[in-house]
């Protein structure tokens, strides 16, 4: 796959006209090419966005939708296609992508294609003497940045508000994992989206996210990613005075009380820990299970995960597929060293898995389990982000809140109790952006998306990402 730049309607090579290599985690090989695209491509595309800026802006929201709604109903005719490149992109299971991954970046176009329709404003009386009313108008380019564990899915998050809003949009998907991405701008190509406004830029994030983090005619970034990263934009964009939204990393909590439905609590468990082999920043990867039921959960865990299949992410049967590079294996395989070296225990997993054939030198890491740690260890502490969990016991309810917000994160909580006035006091209680009661990832689009502390700044989802890509603008009539 020869993948192209998408800027002012075309997909065009980059300035430099140099490529980076794409590898497929599943079997370490080079499959495709991308643009090492610079500021010169970011430059190009950022003034196709301004150009394009004002009729669009003025769009009718109908018009909007239409196209938009063309553009999700090609995700989902494509499903298969999509699915596949998703996989082979970032070592997923194929059927994880077409279950999850491709029908949430369908849905993130219909939700914010239709919800510009609904939309409603506020109006504050004075009684006679007058009253005011609100505007809420798009910006103008938005720079949008997403990560490599949920491709497509993360990168229509963003970009589906920022064009609804009415604003252009300058874009970059990981370098990592970039197929959907190209094959998106195919679909706007022929869904008839106008010149300019979306614009794809492939490259390293060095080079093509700090160009657009640090472009005067970009007034808004929205990127989701490491806390580092996060960071280093903050400190470019806030002495530009750029509206900001961070959505940064996890070290989630899951918290299990004895009254739980064992069960369910149990099944769902085993998904929170290694779904996506772990590579989700939702992943509960912190377990804290209350004493009397401690010993029964870690048997049955351990059997459970034990039992997950690692495999190729073509074979209908995997569980667990590859992580996303070699790079981040060997970061995920040091943290279990790490582990081992503060007094943990490894229960499962916790090495390299080789497979056969032509998947012998992917990047697969058995799902990993490790007792006896500390709370405030390095391992409880840091992201890992990979298949690896840690299982705690806790006494009370007191000693367990403290151990689950002692990180610098704050973004999810998971807790299965059946006390009612528990669930509430916890979730309360707990400084979190998002708490699960007896669930996990259950998802409404309507809702506020995001982190407290070093998880992030803003809200993504629903009517607040509209608000974010929109300024609000105060009209006062005098009668």
């Amino acid at each position: 796959m020869k993948i192209k730049n998408y800027i002012n309607g075309k997909l065009v090579d980059p300035q430099s006209g140099k490529h980076l290599d794409i590898i497929n985690p599943a079997t370490g090989k080079v499959y495709g090419t991308i643009p090492d695209s610079d500021a010169r491509d970011v430059a190009l595309a950022t003034e196709a966005a301004k150009a394009a800026f004002p009729e669009w802006s003025k769009t009718s929201a109908a018009e909007r939708s239409r196209i938009m709604l063309k553009v999700s109903d090609l995700i989902g005719e494509n499903l298969d296609r999509f699915a596949l490149a998703e996989s082979t992109d970032n070592g997923k299971p194929v059927w994880l992508a077409k279950s999850v991954d491709i029908p949430r970046a369908r849905d993130n176009f219909a939700f914010y294609a239709t919800a510009i329709l609904h939309e409603s404003s506020e109006t504050h009386s004075m009684g006679e003497v007058g009253f005011n009313y609100t505007l809420r108008q798009p910006i103008g380019v938005a720079g949008c940045i997403s990560p490599w564990n949920l491709p497509l899915y993360l990168f229509t998050w963003k970009i589906a508000p920022a064009l609804a809003s009415g604003n252009t949009v300058v874009a970059k998907p990981s370098e990592i994992t970039p197929a959907t991405a190209f094959l998106l701008s195919e679909l706007c190509i022929e869904a008839g989206m106008p010149a300019g406004v979306l614009n794809i830029v492939h490259g390293l994030g060095q080079k093509v996210g700090a160009a657009i983090s640090e472009h005067p005619d970009i007034p808004m970034i929205s990127f989701t990613g490491g806390t580092q990263t996060g960071a280093t934009i903050a400190r470019v964009a806030a002495p530009m005075f750029k509206k900001l939204s961070l959505e940064l990393g996890g070290k989630n909590p899951n918290i299990i009380f004895a009254d739980c439905d064992f069960d369910d609590m149990l099944k769902t468990t085993v998904r929170s820990s290694f779904a996506n082999q772990g590579q989700i920043c939702l992943c509960g990867s912190r377990i804290f299970v209350e004493r009397p039921i401690y010993e029964k959960f870690k048997n049955a865990f351990v059997e459970r995960v034990s039992a997950m299949k690692v495999g190729a992410p073509t074979d209908e049967k995997t569980k667990v597929g590859a992580v996303v590079s070699e790079p981040h294996m060997e970061k995920v395989l040091s943290y279990v060293r790490l582990a081992k070296e503060e007094g943990g225990t490894v229960l499962c997993g916790g090495e390299r898995v080789i497979l056969d054939g032509e998947f012998k030198d992917g990047f697969y890491i058995s799902p990993t389990i490790i007792e006896g740690l500390d709370y405030n260890c390095r391992t409880n502490q840091e992201e890992i982000f990979g298949p690896v969990v840690t299982i705690t016991p806790f006494d009370t309810e007191e000693e367990v809140l403290m151990m689950a917000n002692s990180t610098k994160y704050g973004l999810a909580a998971t807790m299965w109790t059946s006390n009612l006035k528990r669930a509430h006091r916890m979730a309360n209680n707990l400084h979190m952006g998002i708490v699960w009661i007896n669930c996990w990832l259950l998802r409404d689009l309507r809702t506020p998306f995001g982190g407290v502390k070093e998880s992030g700044v803003g809200r993504e989802g629903g009517f607040e990402a509209l608000n974010f890509f929109t300024e609000p603008k105060n009209v006062c009539v005098k009668l």
